[in-house]
């Protein structure tokens, strides 16, 4: 068997691997596990005499612990469906279900203890004198006892790596810094959910790498659901699924690789292609052997190093 061919019945064995984790997680005892996320058609207009809605019959599910990232071209309807489940906006049709609630006037304050969302920019989202402060006022306004809020607190920032600047002014610290704070205010209100509303998009790579794995390490942790609406395709990458969205409809679903390969059809849609893929079409440009299988950056080192600089 060639190399590439190894490689491509590799990927393909990988990627099955973790479709049956995947699906063997969302049975439980022979019944399948209910969705924390269920869209049901839904439909949004910010005023009735537009034209196009900003969200045009989307139906989707997210699972318990899954990653999600929502990616497409500026003006597709990303942070409208992201504020539809966190009930910041209600849909003119249609019905949204969040861990187990409907949403409607009722219930859409418990629904927003289950859901924490980070902004774009964390400046937006700092109220506190220091940095334990900030992380603090949520729980406040949820009148969590001050014992508990204490070590929640401290847990936070642990969990995100800034135990260090607790009794600093969150004006004077980095961005990435600033962003990973403003996750430590959603995680210390312990959301059964997670938004990230282009919270990375602000940053240099080095403060994107931060928030990343920071999200990683908590989501690892505590078990949490992840959606990410991003224009960064590489960090749309560490998603389990994606969906892409155009013109306020849900176009695509599907896993990384079954994303990625689309690439012209990607750029179609104004997006762009994550970095090893980029890698792959210029090694073949070059007229190297390159394999057909999606690759990750992970996956795109060792192909690299075992067949090509190990030669």
């Amino acid at each position: 068997m060639m190399e590439s061919e190894k490689n491509v019945l590799l990927s393909d064995c990988v990627h099955c691997f973790f479709l049956v984790v995947f699906y063997a997680d969302r049975i439980a005892g022979g019944k399948e596990m209910d969705p924390i996320v269920e869209l049901k058609n839904i439909t949004f207009k910010y005023q009735p005499e537009d034209s196009r809605p900003a969200i045009d019959h989307v139906s989707l599910e997210i699972y318990p612990g899954e990653w999600i990232a929502i990616i497409g071209h500026n003006g597709s309807g990303k942070s409208t469906l992201a504020k539809t489940i966190n009930g910041l906006l209600l849909p003119n049709e249609g019905e949204v279900r969040v861990a187990g609630q409907i949403l409607s006037e009722e219930t859409i304050w418990g629904i927003r203890k289950a859901v924490g969302m980070v902004f774009q920019n964390p400046d937006n989202q700092f109220v506190g004198v220091t940095v334990e402060d900030d992380v603090a006022f949520g729980m406040e306004n949820q009148g969590v006892p001050r014992e508990d809020m204490v070590t929640r607190v401290k847990d936070a920032l642990e969990q995100v790596r800034m135990s260090d600047f607790a009794t600093r002014e969150p004006a004077r610290l980095s961005g990435g810094q600033k962003q990973r704070v403003a996750i430590a205010g959603v995680v210390a209100l312990r959301p059964d959910l997670i938004i990230l509303d282009e919270a990375t998009s602000m940053l240099d790579p080095e403060g994107r790498f931060e928030v990343i794995e920071a999200i990683k390490k908590i989501k690892e942790e505590s078990q949490l659901t992840v959606i990410s609406i991003t224009h960064d395709i590489d960090e749309a990458a560490n998603a389990n699924r994606l969906f892409v969205m155009k013109q306020g409809q849900l176009v695509k679903e599907g896993t990384p690789e079954e994303i990625f390969l689309e690439g012209p059809k990607l750029i179609e849609l104004g997006l762009d292609l994550p970095f090893p893929e980029k890698l792959k079409q210029v090694l073949k440009e070059r007229g190297l052997p390159v394999p057909d299988s999606y690759l990750s950056e992970e996956g795109m080192v060792e192909w690299l190093w075992t067949s090509v600089l190990n030669k």
